[in-house]
């Protein structure tokens, strides 16, 4: 079961996405009033490689949506789990029924953003792994100047949103 998630699903116009059981990434906040996001310079060989997005990845069949995004997190960050406080839950693509061209593929994909912040409202040390060009603690207002994986840049207002309300 542990690692059952790495695999290929159908996504929108017969193009593969990564997670068998979907995928999830973790939106760390560090601050208040322009919080730091714990933003991921992704290796050129992974996909969307050379872009800026969130730590993430291929959820497995027996975890929740938030164990997989800060399992993730954990492994291509180093970050502590026990200093990261889950806040809530953001499908940010998907769910894709699926390409009856391809039916070795799982369908019902999504990718869910979780966001979180530190429990000690700094931000953490961080040392990638092989996935990572570079990691950087970056201004929320400051996110989009990045230049961010395609979906990520789409999601990226909704998710902005979300947090503003977290901090009123």
């Amino acid at each position: 079961m542990n690692g059952d998630g790495n695999g290929w699903a159908a996504g929108p116009g017969g193009v593969r996405v990564w997670g068998r059981h979907g995928a999830a990434g973790l939106m760390l906040l560090a601050g208040d009033d322009d919080p730091l996001v714990l933003m991921q310079h992704r290796a050129l060989w992974t996909n969307n490689g050379g872009t800026w997005a969130l730590p993430g990845g291929a959820r497995d069949s027996h975890e929740s949506i938030a164990e997989a995004a800060v399992r993730e997190t954990v492994e291509e960050c180093s970050i502590e789990s026990s200093l990261v406080e889950v806040l809530e839950e953001h499908v940010t693509a998907g769910p894709y029924p699926g390409d009856p061209q391809q039916p070795e593929l799982a369908s019902g994909w999504t990718y869910t953003t979780v966001i979180a912040r530190t429990t000690t409202g700094a931000p953490l040390k961080t040392f990638g792994n092989e996935e990572s060009l570079e990691l950087q603690w970056v201004p929320l207002s400051r996110v989009g100047e990045l230049p961010l994986m395609p979906a990520f840049a789409k999601a990226l207002p909704g998710l902005a949103q979300a947090i503003h309300r977290l901090h009123s």
